[in-house]
């Protein structure tokens, strides 16, 4: 699944146009590495989200196409 998709189906950026232009941005990394929006996510990957003032860092547990509200979390787990 690209990343863009994964940060919009586990609900950590609300909107994929969003997701993407953080990415294009440099404001995503997968495992220490800038990752563009295309970037294959795999389970195990850590993933850092710089937003505003917000860190976040998370590492995939699943991979899933379609999460409801109550599955999306389970979809990661922080990684601090």
């Amino acid at each position: 699944m690209r990343l863009d998709k994964f940060l919009k189906v586990s609900r950590i950026i609300k909107r994929r146009t969003v997701a993407n232009e953080a990415c294009d941005a440099g404001r995503v990394m997968v495992n220490g590495a800038v990752a563009r929006a295309s970037y294959a996510v795999k389970e195990g990957d850590i993933i850092e989200i710089s937003l505003g003032t917000r860190q976040i860092k998370i590492r995939v547990k699943q991979v899933n196409e379609h999460a409801t509200k109550e599955n999306a979390p389970m979809m990661y787990e922080n990684a601090t």
